[in-house]
């Protein structure tokens, strides 16, 4: 038995490490660009996710507000960061008075500007309310960037930026949301750090 969970550890690990292709990692070094851009220019960054992916948003979002500028010594702060699922009293509002499917978008709508960036994490990329968020960020001008799974779904085409693991796993793909997000926020760091220039 123990042999048989030690085949099924190594298979995952590597249909994991299977999903980063040479383009992947090419956007991801684009990405890590873009968010030490409007960290620079001191705008915004947006996060929003579903379920598990609702979960990667926050800590995301906590990793950019805190942990950039701690791990590069930086001497300002860290990024403003609004993960767009952490407020319950304003999801559940708007999901009880305009829908969930709007959840994001208004969101958007009340707080987002240009030169600011949007980041959607979603296993399918259909998901209603991720779609609108994207359709949102296009209307407004924001540069929008979407880390999928699975077949990339409709968010693939909207999204200014689309990341597309292609595996159809959900564990994997929402692993995959985080590890992407990790290796942008540690090159920045790298690339900042004891620089002290992020932040006016």
């Amino acid at each position: 038995m123990r042999q048989d969970f030690e085949i099924f550890v190594f298979e995952y690990l590597k249909n994991l490490k299977n999903c980063f292709s040479s383009k992947n990692i090419e956007k991801l070094h684009f990405l890590s660009e873009k968010i030490l851009e409007i960290w620079e220019e001191n705008n915004c960054l947006f996060i929003c996710g579903n379920g598990g992916s609702s979960a990667n948003a926050e800590h995301i979002a906590n990793d950019f507000h805190y942990g950039i500028a701690e791990i590069s010594n930086n001497k300002n702060k860290g990024l403003k960061v609004d993960a767009l699922t952490s407020n319950s009293a304003i999801v559940t509002c708007l999901a009880n008075d305009i829908g969930y499917e709007n959840i994001f978008s208004y969101q958007l709508s009340v707080k987002a500007k240009k030169k600011d960036l949007l980041l959607v994490l979603s296993g399918s990329g259909n998901s209603k309310n991720i779609i609108k968020a994207l359709e949102k960020a296009n209307e407004i001008g924001i540069f929008s960037v979407a880390v999928l799974g699975f077949d990339g779904g409709k968010a693939k085409d909207i999204a200014t930026l689309p990341i597309h693991f292609p595996i159809d796993d959900m564990q994997i793909s929402e692993d995959l949301q985080m590890i992407s997000m990790n290796i942008c926020m540690k090159w920045i760091a790298e690339l900042t750090k004891n620089r002290g220039t992020c932040q006016n």
